[in-house]
């Protein structure tokens, strides 16, 4: 009766566990092991860490021989168990493999790469085969999908930073993230020499003063220096709102917006002769920056002076010689007799300090909402929704986890430090505390789907064409590259449409993303469910292009453009003029915020341009399901598409007199980082 008996055919596995190279991959803990079959699951086998350290770059087998059979082994169950008298170190696990019996050729991967904690209790692994939850043939396997979910759920919730803006993770400290979802990245050392001292300094003396504080600073900044040169040109205005460090208000347009008081008259001599100001506007030569968002928002009190805040409109126009110049600046919203529309024949200072207004406006968009609100918090929205409805063995979460996983650590550090009480928008900028809830609510409010998809914005915005815009040129190339990888990707896993409409973690994903990031606004066009292939492909590229080209260009730009005070101040002390002729051109440094104020300003802005010196460039992947088979062919043919890319920007740069930059492949880091 033996003869066909399981006893005499028992089951034996050798089982190596592997643990990653890096320096503090390592152990003193001990290790528990048990196999979850088909069958039944194994009691747990401990890893004796006299015979077996779990040291940095260390591999160690054991056998295990259950005493009943477990059929095929569908999980791992790891468990760190701290050892009396050694420190309770966490472990970075690479993987474990699985053979029959050691002459097996056979060897089945169970990944792990990830740090485990002894807090953390029964860590399970499965194979690295990836799939959707309708390829899940086997109920084991369907039940751990859900329980990865359920915990992932208890352990990462939503929250509210500002009400009426994208909801947040629910944590106020990165001590709160796991170690999977935090990391210390190698900054360069930031030169703050010049800054030091300045805490007690107020008032600019002179301009020669400001001069001066600039050029101990600068440095090298070859990019800050060429703006100092050129701020006060009308045409480098111009230039940076197309390839500045803020190039998503800009829009062309065709009928003049009705609060904006100018005529055709009033513009005569500013557009090429025998042209009217309707002829211009219908060949779309006439482009617009409108700050309504911000008016009538409550400014902060700096240094307890009080700030001031416009919300202007500047008409700008696209002349023969293939400049683009502002023609007419109106500082606040509601035209009348004290809101003149500033004009560039107007005296030298009133027209500075017009545009001096519209870069303060301009500081406060980008730095608050181009910056935080379209990069860093919408990219938290999708990592946070990616944890709570996408299992691990999911493609998409393989796809999207390297370029959003660094937003929690990062947000929740920015809302502790530069957006609490006592960081640099509370003691340096005009748009403080009071006014960010406000404003955040505003731009979710204003949001359209079609603003985020590179494409459709800058066709909407008329610059898909324009030959002086770089960032537009360069982010369609960025774009469409990051589109034909996504669509690679996505064949992959989906074969039709059908297999989209029917994969609920999906559905439940987008949906999540539709409620908590943009409130179930459905004006916003944000998809509420993907019914096909291309839907969840625009929207997965949106996601990645976001959390990383648009990024490079808002973020890295930034000391670049703000270096020079009067070119983008954080602050004004003075209030937006109600007649011309009213300030004088050394009174101009009466309006830029202060010394200490700035210096506060200059030094954050420092650390947040420069990448970390181990940054990984777009589309550099470490994770091991990108070096397999079929999506390494992936990841290769983008790779090389964009080393294209960086190739013909570099040539490109070398025949101008102020390079772009800010979107080559190469300069362009896989994630928020920073």
């Amino acid at each position: 009766m033996l003869g066909n008996s399981t006893l005499s055919q028992m089951d034996e596995f050798h089982v190596t566990i592997r643990t990653t190279a890096s320096p503090s991959s390592g152990t003193y803990g001990t290790v528990w092991i048990s196999l979850i079959g088909t069958l039944c699951e194994s009691p747990s086998v401990r890893v004796d860490p006299d015979q077996h350290r779990l040291l940095p770059g260390s591999a160690c087998t054991i056998v295990v021989k259950p005493k009943e059979q477990v059929g095929k082994v569908v999980l791992l169950k790891l468990r760190l168990e701290a050892r009396p008298g050694f420190p309770d170190l966490d472990w970075h696990c690479q993987n474990v493999q699985l053979r029959r019996s050691s002459e097996d050729p056979e060897v089945e991967v169970f990944p792990c790469h990830k740090w485990i904690r002894t807090a953390d209790g029964n860590v399970e692994l499965r194979n690295e085969k990836v799939c959707l939850k309708k390829g899940e043939t086997l109920a084991i396997l369907k039940d751990h999908r859900e329980k990865e979910l359920h915990n992932k759920q208890q352990f990462i919730r939503w929250g509210t930073f500002t009400e009426g803006g994208p909801h947040c993770v629910d944590m106020s400290s990165v001590e709160a993230l796991s170690p999977n979802l935090s990391s210390v990245r190698q900054r360069p050392s930031t030169t703050t020499h010049y800054l030091m001292g300045f805490i007690e300094r107020r008032s600019w003396s002179n301009l020669q003063e400001l001069d001066t504080f600039f050029f101990f600073n600068a440095r090298e900044n070859t990019t800050a220096k060429y703006i100092q040169a050129n701020w006060k040109d009308d045409a480098f205005f111009g230039y940076q709102c197309l390839n500045g460090c803020n190039p998503l208000c800009i829009r062309q347009i065709n009928n003049l917006p009705p609060n904006l008081s100018v005529t055709s008259e009033m513009l005569r001599t500013f557009l090429p002769k025998g042209l009217s100001l309707e002829q211009e506007l219908e060949r779309g030569h006439i482009y617009l920056l409108d700050y309504e968002v911000l008016d009538k928002l409550p400014s902060n009190t700096v240094n307890g002076k009080q700030t001031y805040l416009a919300a202007p409109l500047c008409l700008l126009h696209y002349n023969q010689h293939g400049e683009l110049k502002p023609i007419a600046i109106q500082l606040q919203q509601v035209p009348g007799p004290q809101n003149p529309v500033f004009l560039p024949s107007d005296p030298t200072p009133d027209w500075l300090l017009a545009k001096m207004w519209v870069r303060n406006s301009d500081f406060q968009i980008h730095q608050l909402l181009s910056h935080f609100l379209r990069t860093h918090l919408f990219g938290e929205v999708c990592c946070t929704a990616t944890l709570r409805q996408l299992p691990e063995i999911h493609p998409l979460h393989q796809l999207l986890m390297p370029h959003i996983r660094s937003t929690l650590q990062i947000n929740i550090q920015a809302r502790a430090t530069l957006l609490a009480k006592n960081g640099v928008f509370d003691k340096s900028i005009a748009c403080g505390l009071e006014a960010i809830p406000l404003l955040f609510a505003r731009a979710t409010q204003r949001l359209r789907y079609s603003s985020m998809c590179v494409p459709d914005d800058l066709r909407e915005r008329g610059l898909d064409t324009l030959p002086i815009c770089y960032y537009a040129q360069d982010a369609l190339r960025v774009w469409d590259v990051l589109h034909r990888f996504v669509a690679g990707w996505i064949r992959l896993y989906y074969r039709n449409d059908e297999d989209v409409q029917q994969d609920c973690e999906l559905q439940n994903w987008i949906r999540e993303i539709f409620m908590e990031g943009f409130l179930g606004l459905t004006h916003i066009g944000i998809p509420q469910s993907f019914q096909t292939t291309s839907e969840m492909c625009k929207f997965i590229t949106m996601m990645i292009f976001s959390c990383s080209a648009l990024h490079a260009a808002v973020n890295f730009s930034q000391l670049d453009y703000n270096l020079w005070i009067p070119n983008s101040p954080a602050a004004m002390l003075r209030p937006p003029p109600q007649t011309k002729g009213s300030v004088s051109e050394q009174e101009l440094l009466s309006f830029l915020p202060e010394v200490n104020t700035s210096c506060h300003v200059i030094s954050v802005l420092s650390l947040l341009s420069k990448p970390a010196t181990d940054y990984v460039p777009l589309c550099q992947y470490g994770e091991w399901y990108f070096h397999c088979d079929a999506t390494l062919r992936l990841v290769e043919g983008v790779q090389k598409e964009l080393r294209m890319i960086t190739k013909d920007i570099t040539e490109r740069n070398s025949k101008l007199v102020l390079p772009y930059t800010y979107l080559a492949p190469d300069c362009i880091e896989n994630s928020v980082a920073i």
